[in-house]
């Protein structure tokens, strides 16, 4: 039994995307070596992170585990470690990559505001339902990896399009992503589309009352 003493003081774990060079984990992703610079051929974190989305796909957060990875990629389990530091390293390279699978409008897209916004609502719902396991890591982890914040940039281009104040963009934004993530948790229970309609009917409402 673990006492709130012992757990206390335990470090809270920091996110993969802020561990720089301090692990053999962070030299590996960037293709440096790991410990000695004899790291396991055939393996690198992008393969790696591949595997792991397939392993979750498949059997769910409740079936993955390093010894399952290691059979996908038909390597031992200690030869992962020497590309990510823990189990939850890779569950954060795999919700970040799923990120990657979603098209998102030019920075500077010239099409209308509410058109990009349906294209990415409707995308990030896709996401949660292709990806069930998705769901839970979001509300898990930071969520900063690089295509997560590509999709939340262009979010918030968007509702700073759409002509909504700077006082009410953080809302805008937050409304939007917490919406479609509860519409993607319960597929087809509702009218999304329709409910989508009235977000943005809700924001052109504000944005009009100032």
């Amino acid at each position: 039994m673990v006492r709130p003493a012992d757990r206390a003081k335990r470090p809270e774990r920091v996110s993969v995307w802020l561990e720089g060079g301090s692990s053999r984990g962070g030299a590996a992703a960037r293709g440096g070596a790991g410990r000695g610079g004899d790291q396991p051929s055939g393996l690198d974190r992008e393969r790696i992170t591949a595997a792991v989305v397939r392993v979750l796909d498949a059997e769910g957060l409740a079936g993955f585990s390093m010894r399952r990875l290691a059979a996908e990629l038909n390597v031992t389990a200690m030869s992962v470690y020497w590309y990510v530091d823990t189990k939850d390293d890779l569950l954060e390279l795999a919700l970040d990559a799923v990120f990657g699978e979603l098209a998102l409008p030019g920075a500077e897209s010239e099409e209308d505001w509410r058109e990009r916004l349906r294209g990415l609502a409707v995308g990030y719902r896709a996401l949660v339902v292709r990806h069930p396991w998705v769901s839970t890591l979001i509300g898990s982890f930071l969520n900063i990896g690089p295509c997560s914040m590509a999709f939340s940039d262009r979010v918030r281009r968007v509702i700073r399009d759409s002509g909504m104040p700077a006082h009410g963009r953080t809302g805008a934004v937050s409304a939007v992503i917490r919406f479609v993530y509860g519409f993607g948790t319960i597929e087809g229970h509702q009218d999304f589309a329709f409910a989508l309609a009235l977000l943005i009917a809700g924001i052109e409402a504000m944005v009009a009352r100032g």
